[in-house]
């Protein structure tokens, strides 16, 4: 490289970092105001996050704690709408959202299920975003036993689909098994067959294995 042009390029550099300088000293102040604005939201998130919500979801957690309890114990409508003294689903959902975890509307979704109020169920099932495999898995299913409860069997057939999709474990043979029994409501035979014979494969050890043979031979025997 000649002197010339390093002597051009040492100009253009220098010309460059005068005019950023010269910008600087023009615009000191509305720099100023932009970087404490940008300080003033990341405080503020910080805030909310330390001083607001945080113990907001403690709070929603606290008041789901005893209406779990009357899930696990069976006891579906106190666990979904409360007794007086303690919160339900329903209510939390309405005061926290999902503050109390993702998993209050597949808790919520089950209740009316079990309650059989199966479009209630449907409509708090969906709303489930979880990403734990097996809480997936059940929610799909049991949108499936609301679908299939109304007697839209399609639906069911593809929910139960989806179900047994989630993942490859023990409870895919639940979804399976019940893939089988609507296609066969349905008259689909050979798509029954097929959700037997993947359980009969994938999954022998499972209850849905013991028992799925029986259900393979009876529609081979039928053709």
């Amino acid at each position: 490289m000649s002197k010339k042009t390093q002597t051009q390029e040492g100009q253009a550099v220098g010309t460059a970092v005068s005019s950023f300088e010269s910008f600087l000293k023009s615009n000191q102040k509305l720099l100023t105001t932009i970087i404490l604005a940008i300080l003033i939201i990341i405080f503020a998130i910080f805030a909310i996050n330390k001083w607001y919500l945080s113990p907001l979801k403690e709070e929603a957690k606290a008041q789901m704690f005893p209406a779990e309890q009357f899930f696990r114990a069976d006891s579906f409508e106190t666990a979904l709408n409360g007794d007086g003294n303690i919160m339900g689903f329903t209510q939390i959902i309405d005061q926290y959202g999902n503050k109390a975890g993702k998993a209050v509307y597949l808790y919520a979704g089950i209740c009316e299920l079990q309650l059989g109020n199966n479009e209630k169920a449907v409509s708090y099932l969906t709303k489930y975003k979880g990403s734990d495999e097996i809480l997936k898995g059940r929610a799909l299913s049991c949108i499936g036993d609301a679908y299939s409860n109304l007697g839209e069997n399609a639906k069911a057939l593809n929910y139960y689909t989806k179900a047994a999709k989630v993942a490859d474990n023990m409870y895919a043979a639940q979804y399976l098994f019940k893939a089988g029994i609507i296609s066969e409501e349905i008259g689909n035979k050979d798509q029954a067959l097929k959700f037997y014979e993947e359980i009969s494969v994938k999954y022998p050890q499972t209850f849905e294995g013991y028992q799925v043979n029986k259900y393979i031979s009876r529609i081979k025997n039928t053709k």
